[in-house]
Formats: structure tokens, sequence, C-alpha cells
């Protein structure tokens, strides 16, 4: 009997390709990888979401438990560039936001931490190297190469390998890769300057801000470029303001625009950028803990 007389042999060749391709594809991919990777809309929604929170107690008791979930998450897919980032925001955010000011010590941890995810992040992006040990040549020489679907592995290990050092001026060896947490920033400047934010331009801000020329500093390149991620986000960004005022205006001895800069920081209207309500809350409230320096820092 040929197969326009044998329906049922067609279809049962049919339902069996289909189960050997669902065979194959559970083979390459686990249950727990598929779950994982259908589970992205979502994740995307969550971040949003709480870049939107306007209570920061919320979000504080919130955030733990999202990152161990993106940890059990890894687990199961720990190849996964986008989860390795969101954890790597993450970890920087938490850390920067509701850790540092109160335990220092904790918050390094939590830095190396989110360093840790987003190094693996570059690395899935094509740039196997360690900007933490590494020469500053072999760095210029790796980022060089990488392209702007790289940007976002970039940014992030120079953000958090960046903080991690900051919170470990006594450890020589780390800050020695300083260097390097700028060569990766600079390729994100040459590929995408408005990448994050202009996350870029805030952290060049504080590297050429936050030093005394004879040791490196800038303050006018810092200037600059904190003028330029102001402009990125139509001054509504506070954070801008705010690490202007943290580094550079202490920097220069400046008390008059540390003063002022911190002050309206914290009478801004609290619906400035609704989008970054959260990011705009936790500089209000670390406006408000600088502003206690002042006496001590002028």
């Amino acid at each position: 009997m040929d197969q326009e007389q044998n329906p049922r042999g067609l279809y049962s060749l049919a339902r069996l390709s289909v189960l050997l391709g669902t065979l194959t594809l559970l083979t390459a991919c686990s249950m727990g990888q598929m779950v994982v990777r259908g589970s992205q809309t979502i994740l995307d929604s969550g971040v949003e979401s709480m870049n939107r929170e306007t209570d920061l107690q919320l979000a504080r008791d919130a955030m733990p438990a999202n990152l161990k979930l993106l940890e059990g998450m890894l687990l199961e897919d720990p190849k996964n560039t986008e989860l390795r980032l969101y954890a790597a925001e993450g970890f920087y955010g938490y850390s920067f936001g509701f850790v540092e000011t109160e335990d220092p010590v904790r918050a390094k941890l939590l830095y190396r931490r989110c360093y840790a995810h987003a190094q693996q992040a570059l690395k899935l992006a094509g740039i196997d190297i360690d900007p933490e040990s590494a020469s500053l040549e072999a760095v210029e020489t790796a980022v060089s190469k990488a392209g702007r679907k790289a940007v976002p592995a970039l940014f992030w290990t120079a953000s958090c390998l960046g903080k991690w050092i900051d919170l470990s001026r006594d450890d020589m060896s780390l800050v020695a890769s300083l260097a390097n947490t700028a060569a990766l920033m600079q390729r994100v400047i040459d590929l995408d300057n408005e990448f994050y934010f202009g996350g870029a331009h805030m952290f060049f801000g504080v590297y050429y801000g936050g030093r005394a020329p004879m040791l490196g500093g800038d303050f006018s390149r810092a200037e600059t470029e904190f003028r330029r991620a102001a402009e990125i986000n139509d001054n509504k960004l506070l954070i801008v303001d705010l690490l202007q005022a943290e580094f550079l205006d202490r920097q220069r001895l400046d008390q008059q625009a540390f003063h002022e800069r911190l002050t309206a920081i914290i009478d801004a209207p609290d619906d400035l950028y609704p989008e970054m309500a959260l990011v705009n809350g936790v500089a209000k409230q670390r406006a408000a803990i600088l502003l206690g320096y002042e006496d001590d820092w002028f």
C-alpha cells in the first residue's frame, strides 16, 4: 500500500520525527536549562519592576532572594550570559545601594562576587582574560578585538572590579589592576558610550576626579565626563551628581559645590525619573549620609 493510501503511516512517521527532535534537544539542553531560558522575559520584567521601586526598604529586603534565585538558575545553566550579567548587575546594585556605607568589608566581598559573574560573561563573549591579574598590554590587546555585543560584559567587569579595588586600597596587587578597568571602560566608550545610562562616563568621572593630579587625576577631564553622563540622562539621574560630589568636589576641596550638589539631590522631586526611581532613591539616601561627613572632610 503506498503512502497516499496509508495516512496512518505518515502520521506515525511525523510523530516519530517530533519525538526524535525532542530527544535531540533534551540531549543538548537539560530540562533545567530549558526552564531557565524560558524564564528570560520574566527576569527582564523583574529588573524593570525593581528599577521602578520607590520603597527602598522593600527593595533592600527583596534583592538577596532575587540574587540567590539567579545563582540557583546559573547552577542549571552556567554558560547563560544574560544570567551572568543580571547577577553582576544585581550584586553591584545591592552592594552600592545598601551595604557599602554600613559594612564596607562585606561590600568588598560582594563586589568580588559581582566581578566573578561579570568575568564569566566576559569569557562567554569571547574575551578569555582575567583583568584582575593580567598585564595592561594583554587586556588592551584582548579588548581591542571586542565588538558591540561584548559591551555589557566589558562594562560590568570593569564596574565590579573597580568597586572591589576601591574598597581594597591596602591590597597593592589588586590596586595595580586599576588601569585594566580603565582599558575595559575605554572600549565601552569606543563601542557604545551611552550604554547603561552613560555609566562609562560616570566611571571616568570618578577615575579622574577621585585622585589628585600628581597621582594621575585630571579634574577637567572628570568634569567633562560627568557633564556627558548628565546629558545622556537629561539631568534626571541623580547618581551622576552624587558621584561628582563624593569624588570630584571632595578631591577639589570645594565645600560649596559639595554641599549644594548634595542638597539639590535630596530636594529633587521623587518622580524625577520614574523608570529609575530606585537608583534616584539610593542617591538621595546616600547624599544625606555624605552630608553628615561634610565637617570632617572640609
